[in-house]
């Protein structure tokens, strides 16, 4: 995917659809005196929902949405008739997608899986006809209810790419070429920092026609928690994948060192990450004989399992696609992620990059005590 179509951010305004009006109508026909109360009940306003969609990899297709409403509720009639339902709205997103409250920056809803809908804003419920509130001493009633209101909210939408592994490493550490190596992906490949400006997916076939996903993730530098290089816009891709593979290139001065700097940026900014399974390539080891390979070994960390691999020679692969294979079967492994916490709403982007959209939704909690003591609690 070209980093020019690569959305993982859009903000955008909710607005579901009112509930329709219950009718007030009594019934009138021939030869039938005092026919009594008849009115409809109002049709439900149109809900909002989110699916996720397995074909989709960014939010581009929201890009250019400016207003997305769901329809309202039409109103009761008489002869008891119901009133039409509003449009439901249905908003098509990547997997891995997680709703924030634009004002609040309160978590909402995560989409995870193909297939999985979350009515993240309910249409308003229709107001009842009058004929509900006959009674033995009220035989013609003269009121119906209203339709509920509408709701209108802000909500941010992000897109954190789902992976089973995910490279992490400084730039130019030999991630896309690896990439390219295992997969059939065509991640852009140069000779110069920040070749890779989006997350690359590839699936990386595996023994017996099983697979994996394996997702480049662009370069991190010392102070990226800190909005350093491309800062944090995709540290939080890091947190959807299973295990974390570090690569280092076997010329680096210090190994170690740079090893710990990206594990010191990981943990500033979120320090959970640090609980993933790791896994420590060096690459570019075909400049290596096994000497050499011998003497690192000596002063690489020991808290890792490490390997040793070259995308251009193909040295070392085939034992990184069994690591990687085994630690992402084991047991004890855990996805980490933080999508329940709060998330800060101002300075995220630029304006540039911001792209505000429209929608709507009602809230179930809303108090509808206004409604003259007629109770919604009985629908």
């Amino acid at each position: 995917m070209a980093g020019s179509n690569f959305i993982d951010y859009v903000k955008i305004f909710c607005r579901s659809g009112k509930g329709g009006a219950g009718s007030l109508h009594f019934h009138r026909e021939k030869f039938i005196a005092k026919g009594g109360p008849d009115g409809g009940d109002g049709g439900r306003g149109g809900h909002i929902i989110l699916k996720g969609n397995r074909n989709l990899w960014t939010l581009l297709h929201l890009k250019y949405a400016r207003h997305i409403y769901a329809g309202d509720g039409g109103d009761g009639s008489k002869n008891k008739s119901f009133g039409k339902d509003g449009k439901d709205q249905t908003i098509d997103v990547p997997c891995g997608t997680v709703v924030y409250d634009g004002e609040t920056g309160e978590f909402l809803c995560d989409i995870t899986h193909d297939g999985e809908e979350v009515v993240l804003m309910n249409g308003g419920r229709g107001g009842l006809g009058n004929w509900h509130f006959r009674t033995a001493t009220n035989q013609a009633p003269r009121y119906a209810q209203p339709g509920e209101p509408r709701i209108e909210k802000t909500i941010i939408m992000q897109l954190k790419i789902l992976a089973d592994v995910g490279l992490v490493g400084f730039p130019n550490a030999g991630k896309s070429t690896l990439l390219s190596v295992v997969s059939a992906a065509k991640p852009e490949i140069a000779d110069y920092p920040f070749t890779t400006l989006a997350p690359n997916l590839g699936i990386v076939s595996y023994r017996d026609n099983k697979s994996f996903v394996m997702a480049d993730i662009p370069g991190i530098i010392e102070g990226a928690s800190e909005g350093k290089g491309l800062g944090l816009r995709f540290l939080r891709h890091i947190e959807r994948n299973s295990i974390l593979l570090f690569m280092i290139p076997a010329d680096t001065q210090d190994i170690k060192k740079e090893y710990q700097i990206l594990l010191n940026e990981l943990h500033k900014y979120n320090p959970e990450l640090i609980d993933k399974q790791r896994v420590l390539a060096i690459s570019k080891c075909d400049m290596l004989d096994e000497v050499l390979i011998e003497q690192m070994k000596k002063e690489l960390p020991d808290d890792v399992k490490i390997l040793f691999i070259s995308s251009v020679s193909g040295t070392g692969i085939t034992e990184l696609k069994d690591v990687l294979w085994e630690e992402l079967n084991k047991d004890t492994n855990k996805i980490v992620d933080i999508t329940h916490k709060p998330i800060e709403v101002t300075g995220m982007l630029t304006e540039e990059d911001e792209m505000e959209i429209e929608v709507d939704e009602f809230d179930d909690e809303d108090d509808l005590s206004k409604y003259k003591g007629i109770g919604w609690d009985e629908q």
